[in-house]
């Protein structure tokens, strides 16, 4: 154990260590709690991190990577991601390296150093076992563990990683399908087999749900003008950006999907779907994920948008467009505009390079991205027609 006394010589520490062969700054990092398998221990069923770091606060990276060598682990820096038990050897060897911060470690400063002061007390007072992690991933690659996969949502749902920035492939095959009451997973084969022990002492779990993923709320403390009605409408890994209002009903916001800014949200906002601020979607209203009919193309809603009751979009759109309610904007969906409306949707896109006709008729794909498009349906003909917006879409503050 090595104590240090000052602020410089915890920077030398940090320096030496960084100067070490082979050494990487890990792209993200933590201490998580893990939840485990009631019939089997070894199934990590879910990873509770109070504290992420993505892309930052390396000095404590390269103090939690001296503490495991100092602990008698080898960390590996070439893999993609490395996970370890946190002993107590460990978390003394890091309050020893962190004593300079300990007695500032409090609200937003030293974070880290909080984690490891609060894990000491924590051994003082019972065994750490194995239910706790330090995790590094120094590869944004497909993760290997529930830890991994846990850290990544983490990312996404505190803001600290962009949505559709990092990589979840395989996620789903990693996690496990469990039954969730309150914050705590269940094997359903657990349950199964103690069903009648359960039931006849009164000790039955209320289940609220049995997925993979856990509720958003079950991990993540929202900015104080943010507002989620029901916990079940949003899923962990999704982002809500300050000012979004998720009314309850047909809601959802799915992960790696999301908000950028203040967002009246009664529909859907379906994987990989990111809206602008300003924008609403309306009641029923179901913007596509990669997997429902978009290709593979996810799709981004621009500022100040209006997404009609039960309208389906599955293109991007830019900003201050309407999506009237009832209608499919997809891909394919042919609409008809004249040659007065598209001069005026050109003014505000003008970067566009298209010939005006007296009547134009583009499909969905064609119209992506563009700003001030109104799309509409024509009641008498059925005729799908799109036209310069001529409405401002504007939130009410004191809602958002």
């Amino acid at each position: 154990m090595r104590t240090i006394e000052n602020v410089e010589a915890f920077k030398a520490l940090v320096a030496e260590v960084e100067a070490q062969a082979g050494y990487r700054r890990p792209v993200g990092f933590g201490i998580c709690r893990v939840d485990r398998g009631q019939k089997d221990r070894n199934k990590i069923l879910q990873a509770v991190y109070p504290l992420i770091n993505w892309n930052e606060n390396y000095g404590s990276a390269a103090v939690f990577a001296d503490a495991l060598a100092q602990s008698g682990v080898t960390v590996d820096f070439g893999a993609d991601e490395q996970v370890f038990d946190v002993t107590e050897a460990f978390v003394v060897n890091a309050l020893a390296a962190f004593k300079p911060f300990v007695a500032e470690a409090k609200g937003e400063a030293h974070k880290n150093v909080q984690v490891i002061a609060t894990l000491a007390t924590i051994a003082e007072n019972e065994m750490l076992d194995d239910n706790y992690r330090v995790v590094f991933l120094f590869e944004d690659a497909a993760p290997q563990s529930v830890e991994a996969v846990y850290l990544k949502l983490y990312a996404l749902s505190t803001g600290k990683a962009a949505l559709r920035s990092v990589n979840l492939n395989g996620a789903f095959g990693l996690l496990h399908n469990c039954a969730w009451f309150g914050n705590e997973p269940f094997e359903l084969e657990w349950l199964r087999e103690n069903e009648i022990e359960l039931k006849l002492n009164g000790a039955y779990p209320e289940i609220e749900s049995v997925d993979k993923f856990p509720r958003y709320l079950q991990h993540i403390i929202p900015a104080d003008n943010t507002r989620i009605l029901d916990s079940a409408k949003v899923r962990m890994g999704a982002q809500l950006a300050a000012g979004t209002t998720v009314m309850p009903g047909a809601s959802y916001i799915n992960f790696n999907a999301g908000t950028t800014g203040p967002v009246m949200v009664e529909g859907r906002i379906s994987s990989s779907a990111i809206v602008g601020p300003g924008s609403d979607v309306g009641g029923g209203a179901s913007i596509l994920g990669v997997l429902s009919g978009t290709n593979g193309n996810p799709v981004s809603i621009g500022e100040n948008v209006l997404l009609g009751a039960n309208s389906v979009t599955g293109i991007p759109l830019g900003d201050g467009c309407i999506v009237d309610a009832g209608i499919a904007v997809l891909e394919g969906t042919k609409f008809v505009i004249s040659g007065r409306e598209l001069e005026k949707i050109k003014e505000v896109n003008p970067d566009w390079d298209v010939e005006v006709e007296e009547q134009n008729i583009f499909k969905g794909v064609e119209l992506a991205g563009k700003n001030g498009i109104h799309f509409r349906q024509n009641s008498t003909t059925g005729q799908m027609i799109a036209m310069r917006s001529r409405r401002e879409v504007k939130l009410n503050e004191e809602l958002h």
